[in-house]
């Protein structure tokens, strides 16, 4: 990764990054996906599974009148590989690594090896709710390939080890052990932490988490008073298609619901944008997008000054180098006026002479054929010659008469149809940054800071299916996986200790710093967000680390990674109201603004929630300068905006509200 670049990953009260990429080239993140993009996920993983992927409501579907034009996903053997992120007709490089006898053996015995292994994958898929024991797995691996029961064996505990099965909140048919196989100490109660605690629980380790805070989720945290509900951090689930969430939300109560792909485009003067206009602006968008893909990866232009160049810097200068051709078209189009007014001169001035010639010649011509003197031979050559010479210069005449109506025409034509004075108006210009603030919510960043060549690297990885949102709120998920597990919170790591012979971590209270504890364990995990590492890897003037210590220190190679690594800001406003006074048929509604500066202040607004609750997003540079405005200043100028796009009298003031940072 070039240095100094973000990767799609936010600040610790924003969406992940990826999460809202929908796809990397177009509106992926505040709008809906295109039609050819992902749609409408759920497809079957089983065929003897109807429910693996949960699809919506059926009267959900029709109230929101949307049609699926999405593929279906991959069902049965194949479709259980699919959702497990796994080929389905040959080993991954993992498999390849674990089973190196199975990799080297013949196709046959490869066969045998990956239809066990999907026939595992789907027997789990099928029930995710309940534990998937061996001796269960055995008897409904269909003759011959559960013959070998050893391989069966070998496969059953490799995909228990990675995680592929037996995973999430389930149902153990066999009791933990007693006798525990070490001591694990977790420090982080987010996502990452609570999935990987209960894991290694499963695994029969002894598991205690540490988490600062006085909640679990670390970045999925939603806010609940009366009937409001909003997601302040990770809102979204980006496709079900191959998603570990779609195992999740059938073990656990998530009540998913479809985002619509309706997304009005809402100016500062309170009309939507029309769809040609839109349509046109997001073509370019589109385009402009291709452009930069093919300097970056067909030109290899990366680095300019020796420097790696961002995102934004190779979308300006495309933009450039766009109204650079509009100039210069115009001026071809002006010399090609010029040119045919200068032929149409020409011609006009020679059509005179040709006129005057006639003139000449009918007047000698006249005179010769009325002379009553009798003509000599050489009188009557002159006479034809007269007569041949007036022939000529009358078709001259006709041809110039013909060469002035095309020249004339074609003049016409030119005048008629002058290019573009401008690549982008104005008003195009702001609609199409209104795009690029889409894109930096999409990354959680401003463009400024994403690599060029690095920005969508991720695409391969995503998940199929449309996005949903979670309207009981996301920290279902994490207050789920939180259950069995023994949390310390309110308890924040000081620092980490860590030799051959184990690990201790040191703690303290995390309200008034006092209370100080020591946690012994065989390792530690740490799922600290990036920004409190990079703190833990810089020291402050007295040379100690401004957060967490390690000791010893980490490693240089690790320290430098961490420091190269970015990460964005992604901020929320949550406007909660007595009444909904906006389209509620419409999950998403833009607002365009005025200003390149002020793109992403309160570019988009979410209705999400059965209760009026609107959720404004700020992204890109709006997203730091509003860290320093107060909520009541940012709280007003949502207002604002709000009035502007449906009247005075339409707008009230939010019961609620909540402003992250």
């Amino acid at each position: 990764m070039d240095e100094s670049f973000s990767v799609e990953e936010e600040g610790e009260t924003s969406d992940t990054g990826s999460e809202m990429k929908l796809l990397a080239h177009d509106k992926k993140a505040l709008r809906p996906p295109l039609p050819e993009e992902e749609v409408v996920e759920e497809g079957d993983a089983s065929t003897s599974n109807p429910n693996l992927t949960d699809t919506p409501p059926k009267n959900e579907k029709e109230e929101e009148g949307e049609q699926d034009s999405e593929q279906d996903d991959p069902t049965g053997l194949e479709g259980a590989a699919f959702h497990s992120r796994l080929p389905f007709d040959k080993m991954s490089a993992l498999e390849a690594s674990c089973f190196p006898d199975i990799n080297v053996a013949p196709p046959q015995t490869q066969k045998v090896f990956l239809h066990i292994r999907n026939r595992v994958l789907q027997l789990w898929l099928d029930n995710p709710k309940q534990q998937l024991l061996l001796e269960s797995t055995i008897p409904l691996v269909e003759p011959p390939y559960n013959s070998d029961v050893n391989l069966v064996t070998r496969v059953h505990s490799f995909l228990e080890r990675q995680g592929y099965i037996n995973f999430g909140i389930f149902k153990r048919l066999k009791p933990l052990p007693v006798n525990k196989k070490g001591r694990a100490i977790v420090i982080g109660a987010g996502i990452a932490g609570l999935a990987a605690a209960q894991q290694m629980q499963q695994f029969g380790m002894e598991v205690v988490i540490l988490e600062a805070r006085d909640r679990v989720g670390g970045r999925i945290a939603t806010f609940r008073k009366g009937n409001y509900i909003a997601d302040l951090g990770a809102m979204v689930v980006t496709g079900l298609g191959g998603n570990p969430v779609t195992v999740l939300s059938k073990q656990i109560n998530m009540e998913l619901h479809k985002i619509r792909q309706k997304c009005p485009l809402y100016e500062s003067n309170g009309g939507t944008v029309p769809k040609d206009k839109d349509e046109m602006v997001e073509r370019e968008f589109n385009r402009l997008l291709e452009a930069t893909s093919y300097l970056s990866h067909q030109l290899d232009f990366n680095f300019a000054n020796s420097k790696p160049v961002s995102l934004g810097q190779a979308l300006e200068w495309v933009i450039k180098l766009q109204e650079k051709n509009v100039k210069e078209k115009q001026v071809q189009h002006w010399k090609a006026v010029i040119a045919l007014q200068d032929r149409l001169k020409a011609n006009q001035a020679r059509m005179l002479t040709v006129k005057d010639q006639i003139k000449e010649l009918h007047h000698q011509h006249k005179e010769l054929v009325e002379s009553k003197a009798q003509r000599d031979i050489t009188q009557e050559f002159v006479v034809r010659s007269k007569q041949r010479d007036l022939s000529i210069a009358c078709k001259e005449w006709d041809q110039l008469a013909e060469q002035q109506k095309e020249i004339e025409e074609k003049l016409h034509e030119l005048e008629a149809s002058p290019p573009s004075d401008v690549y982008l108006s104005s008003r195009d210009r702001q609609i199409l940054d209104w795009h690029f603030a889409n894109l930096e919510f999409a990354n959680a960043t401003p463009l400024s800071t994403l690599s060029l060549k690095h920005w969508d690297q991720d695409d391969d990885f995503e998940f199929t299916g449309s996005h949903l949102t979670v309207r009981n709120g996301y920290s279902c998920v994490p207050v789920a996986l939180s259950e069995g597990l023994d949390i310390k919170l309110n308890t924040a790591v000081r620092q980490i200790r860590y030799s051959c012979k184990g690990v201790e971590v040191l703690t303290s209270n995390a309200r008034n710093h006092g209370n100080p504890m020591t946690y012994k364990g065989d390792v530690v995990l740490c799922t600290l967000p990036l920004g409190v590492l990079k703190q833990s890897t810089a020291m402050n003037s007295q040379g100690m680390p401004n957060s967490v210590q390690f000791v010893p220190p980490l490693p240089d190679w690790k320290v430098s990674a961490i420091q190269r690594l970015g990460f964005g800001n992604l901020n929320k406003v949550v406007l909660c109201f007595e009444r909904i006074f906006w389209d509620p048929s419409a999950n998403l509604f833009g607002h365009v603004g005025s200003t390149t500066a002020s793109r992403g202040e309160l570019f988009l607004f979410w209705n999400l929630y059965r209760a009026p609750v609107l959720l404004a997003l700020v992204a890109g540079e709006a997203a730091a300068i509003m860290e320093n405005v107060s909520d009541d200043v940012i709280v007003g100028r949502c207002i604002a905006v709000l009035k502007g796009i449906f009247g005075n009298s339409a707008v009230p003031q939010p019961k609620e509200t909540v402003v992250t940072r």
